[in-house]
């Protein structure tokens, strides 16, 4: 189907007045009005610089115009423009006009603040087409975003000219703020006062971009960038959503709840269907490895998966996770919200360097949550999905160290009788090696590995990588050693422990003995147990004795959680036959076990 815009440069005058016939709407899933005082001034500022090199008596006819941007818009079925780029100028410029005109309204009486006024009439509202009367109780603009408690403000000002000094919220501020400004210029500047309302309404050009429908404006939308508040993938969901279901007051306040909740769990609408995406994509065997975008995804034949009835309910049933991560919230009716052992792995995942983690998290909770033992095969999963994934990303530090396998095992998550791992086999001594000098970006997953062995309960929220042996070191300390090799040594997994911030601010880069109180006061166990040891001064044998110790003990960690292992499907109360026992005893021989 052929699509077509029409785009026509106006002054403001011209495209306001164009709201008469058409009036202007901000719809429903538009974001509220944003704009602050700032900014607000600086659009002042620059009509005020604009008028002071361009007055109206200058002979030139060609001159300038001030270019304010692009308006984005359509004609709904209700023969109304609305607005889908430009909100946060267009209401700007109402509340400058109706500034103006109660500015004139309240002046002593003259030619120009009559002219001007009859100017700015059409411009903001509706007039009788007989008389010209103006009817103050219908602006040519409307806001109806769904969650601006603003709207009914923005209204009263274009019908009264009057903002309440005691609210806080961007339309008042704003109307005050130019009301201000304008009484001063008209004090400072009385002899182009009229010269600046002649360059709002006549040389201030606009560019009103208008499509033959929601999609196309949308789309022309996605291409521009100005200096407004874009639209984000979520927004144009919810204009979709809120078009489709018929109950429009309930989608709203379940909307707003789900965007507040998200918020207070450190995610976004937007990251929802995200990650949503992932569970139906792995729903519907989708392996394969190109993620698309989120828009283009939702978008297929006609945003259909957007109109399922329980699309929102999925989203909010998904956010359980990341409440539970980020806040550590207890879910009613989720006993796993409180599992100390579940916790803990999720605690050590949220370290992991790359969100690839979250997917399968979240496709199996969804698929798996109305389960009678979830609890158990949920922490059975993350133990098995944390030994993979860790292992691999620490031999080969990239994403493509996991990239690839992530989305087969979406699909085995949700199509298979259990889940199948199919990743490559790691070596365990090239694991071993890579632990002991660990890449950067995995050394805080390895230390709450490391450190949950040893704790009951989850590590104190701010805690910092500490280094036994500090990065700053007396050369005299080490002198049969070269700097390079103790600088290297210095970075070891063995010389490292969680520490928290409050403490290692006090412990500094002293030597251990020097530190021992410090970290006798820690919460950390695996740091307070360095405390009591009888160790008193901490070199390179000690770092390469822990080196092997911790290696040692993530290894055996790795195993038992299901590192190598390609599916949990292990009945633990079935005895082993003797065949079981001699393939164990093999595996041990050869290092496997």
């Amino acid at each position: 189907m052929s699509t077509s815009i029409e785009v026509n440069k106006q002054n403001v005058k011209a495209l306001l007045e164009s709201g008469k016939e058409r009036p202007f709407i901000i719809p429903e899933y538009q974001r509220p009005y944003a704009w602050t005082v700032d900014q607000v001034q600086t659009l002042f500022d620059d009509l005020v610089e604009y008028t002071a090199d361009h007055h109206v008596s200058d002979s030139n006819q060609n001159k300038e115009a001030y270019f304010l941007g692009c308006i984005v818009s359509f004609e709904n079925k209700n023969h109304e423009q609305e607005i889908i780029d430009g909100q946060q100028r267009l209401t700007t410029l109402f509340l400058l006009l109706r500034a103006v005109y109660s500015k004139l309204d309240s002046s002593q009486p003259s030619k120009e603040a009559n002219n001007f006024k009859q100017a700015i009439e059409p411009t903001i509202w509706q007039q009788n087409k007989l008389t010209g009367e103006v009817d103050f109780n219908h602006p040519l603009m409307t806001s109806r975003a769904i969650n601006d408690e603003g709207n009914n403000i923005f209204y009263d000002i274009l019908k009264n000219g009057r903002a309440d000094h005691e609210s806080n919220n961007n339309y008042s501020k704003n109307y005050l703020l130019l009301q201000e400004l304008l009484d001063n210029y008209a004090k400072e500047q009385t002899l182009t006062f009229y010269d600046l309302i002649f360059n709002i309404l006549n040389q201030t050009i606009m560019l009103p971009i208008e499509a033959d429908s929601q999609d196309t404006a949308l789309t022309i939308f996605s291409t521009l960038n100005d200096r407004g508040l874009p639209l984000s993938d979520a927004d144009i969901f919810k204009a979709k959503i809120y078009n489709h279901v018929s109950d429009k007051k309930v989608f709203v306040e379940k909307w707003q709840e789900l965007e507040e909740r998200a918020d207070y769990a450190g995610e976004s609408i937007q990251k929802l269907f995200y990650y949503y995406m992932f569970y139906l994509r792995a729903s519907e065997n989708d392996r394969k490895a190109t993620t698309p975008g989120i828009r283009k995804y939702y978008s297929k034949n006609n945003f259909y998966r957007l109109f399922a009835d329980d699309l929102l309910d999925q989203l909010d049933q998904l956010l359980n996770i990341w409440v539970v991560v980020s806040n550590h919230q207890i879910i009613e009716g989720e006993d796993w919200s409180q599992d100390v052992d579940i916790l803990k792995v999720l605690d050590i995942l949220s370290s992991f360097p790359n969100e690839f983690w979250k997917y399968p998290v979240v496709v199996f909770y969804l698929k798996n949550h109305k389960k009678d033992d979830f609890k158990n095969i949920f922490l059975i999963f993350l133990h098995h999905f944390f030994a993979v994934i860790a292992a691999h990303y620490v031999i080969t530090p990239t994403i493509n160290a996991i990239k690839g396998n992530i989305i087969n095992l979406n699909a085995s998550i949700c199509n298979d009788l259990e889940p199948k791992f199919l990743f490559k086999n790691v070596d365990t001594e090239e694991l071993r090696t890579k632990i002991k000098n660990p890449h950067r970006n995995t050394v805080r997953m390895l230390l709450k590995l490391i450190a949950y062995k040893e704790q009951d309960n989850l590590l104190p929220e701010k805690w910092e990588i500490e280094h036994i042996l500090p990065q700053k070191w007396q050369s005299t300390y080490f002198p049969n050693n070269s700097e390079a090799e103790v600088k290297e040594k210095v970075e070891h997994i063995g010389n490292k422990i969680p520490f928290e911030k409050k403490l290692n601010i006090i412990a500094s880069n002293g030597y251990l003995d020097k530190k021992k109180e410090q970290y006798r006061q820690s919460k950390i166990t695996i740091t307070k147990d360095l405390a009591d040891s009888s160790a008193h001064e901490w070199k390179l044998d000690e770092i390469s004795d822990r080196d092997a110790h911790l290696s040692d003990s993530i290894i055996d960690i790795l195993k038992k959680w299901g590192l190598n292992r390609v599916s949990d499907s292990v009945d633990f109360k079935k005895q082993p036959s003797r065949v079981d026992l001699e393939k164990i005893k093999q595996f041990k021989e050869k290092g496997w076990i």
